[in-house]
């Protein structure tokens, strides 16, 4: 039995209760922090002699950590990780490793690190590099744009793309269709906002990538290549399937895509918000770098939440009882302003250190496979972003996508001078 004074009020899974402005949301989760940090959300009435339908809201940086190293007892395989049951088709497509538990996790992932590895990832460099100045040299020369549509979103696409080895024909079509499954919540990408609407535009755009990824990892089986794929199909040890590695496509180009653009985002508009920090920062940009793009990592936390299943009878959480089938969701745009472990975690202070926020996940065997090549993006980003146009800053208020999934920018103006050639 749950107690009536553990329900919320706050309707997480509500999609309107989204549409307030960050700081009230932010106000909302510290007042969950301070009187009922362990809440439980209901969703819908409950069956007569069955466990209420809903899920527990963990809202603190402490509970976050503990449910993230103890997947024995909080499952990503049961249901998702979504608030909601994920349907069987849809499932189908987005069934990679961070909708799995070991065994099936641990193959997939040590399959998936090869790509990964820090000594992979050192040679990236000179390659963003070019990546960056390239996107640099397309913005528009009018000395405005749109930030997201002509830097932020092109340039972590653009990177998993040569990474792979997409050819470069493909980027428009894998742009917006990543737009909407991931952004499936919103109108701007998916008119039809019914829930059949949603699920056939998702499954078609799902089949899409899928189609297009299949194709290019049976080519790289028989003819390949030094590419990304090539090392996940093609490797002389255990390899992934064509279509696993379909499935972990649509993953890594939402995970690598979607997340990284909107650190960029949220980053050069919240410089522009503290121009006392972008000052500081560009005093000396190797000096500040490190603690500047963590900062930005806190301050975004792209992914706002994830869920896990409760695996069997009696599992404890703090002085919480969990029953197996029960959900728990962690916020981790709460737990990375959590007063317990950030001092005035409401400020933006480039030099905070330490910062040990949870961008990335908790700790544990999701942690994310992709955080060091987020951390070079980002620190490539922002340093010939500068140089070019040292002046550039936001210009208004940036327009949020409709989610309570991804912190998701969609269109932000920026200026900036364009100099002489």
């Amino acid at each position: 039995m749950i107690e009536t004074d553990e329900i919320a009020s706050t309707p997480l899974h509500d999609l309107s209760w989204w549409q307030q402005s960050p700081a009230e949301r932010d106000a909302a989760f510290a007042s969950l922090r301070r009187d009922r940090p362990r809440m439980f959300v209901p969703l819908g009435p409950a069956k007569e002699g069955s466990r209420p339908k809903g899920f527990w809201a963990l809202t603190t940086y402490e509970d976050i950590l503990e449910v993230s190293r103890r997947p024995e007892d909080f499952s990503s395989g049961i249901g998702g990780t979504q608030i909601f049951d994920q349907p069987a088709e849809l499932q189908e497509y987005r069934g990679s490793i961070i909708d799995m538990d070991n065994p099936e996790h641990a193959r997939l992932r040590k399959i998936v690190s090869r790509g990964f590895t820090a000594r992979n990832l050192s040679g990236l460099r000179d390659e963003i590099e070019e990546t960056v100045s390239e996107i640099l040299d397309e913005m528009s020369e009018t000395g405005e744009c749109d930030f997201v549509e002509e830097f932020a979103s092109l340039l972590p696409l653009r990177i998993i793309d040569n990474l792979l080895g997409i050819p470069r024909e493909h980027e428009k079509f894998i742009l917006e269709a990543t737009n909407t499954i991931l952004g499936a919540s919103d109108s701007e990408y998916i008119e039809d906002q019914s829930a059949r609407g949603i699920g056939k535009a998702v499954t078609a755009a799902s089949e899409a990538l899928i189609a297009l990824l299949n194709d290019l990892a049976e080519d790289r089986i028989a003819n390949p290549q030094d590419d990304l794929i090539t090392k996940l199909v093609a490797a002389d040890d255990e390899n992934l399937t064509p279509q696993e590695m379909a499935k972990f496509f649509i993953l890594l180009v939402g995970a690598g895509n979607e997340t990284t653009r909107n650190v960029i985002s949220h980053g050069l508009h919240v410089l522009t918000q503290h121009p006392e920090q972008r000052d500081l920062w560009l005093s000396d940009y190797e000096e500040y770098a490190t603690t500047a793009i963590e900062e930005m990592l806190r301050w975004a936390t792209p992914v706002i939440h994830f869920r896990r299943t409760v695996t069997r009878d009696g599992v404890m959480l703090g002085d919480l009882e969990l029953f197996e089938g029960d959900k728990v969701v962690m916020w981790y745009t709460s737990a990375n302003r959590d007063e317990t472990i950030f001092d005035d975690p409401e400020k933006f202070d480039i030099t905070r250190d330490p910062n040990p926020h949870v961008a990335f996940g908790g700790a544990g065997a999701h942690f994310c496979l992709g955080a060091h090549l987020a951390r070079l993006e980002l620190d490539v980003a922002f340093r010939m972003l500068f140089e070019r146009y040292p002046d550039i800053r936001a210009v208004g208020e940036p327009v949020r996508l409709r989610s309570n999934f991804l912190n998701g920018i969609k269109h932000l103006r920026a200026e900036y001078t364009v100099a002489p050639r």
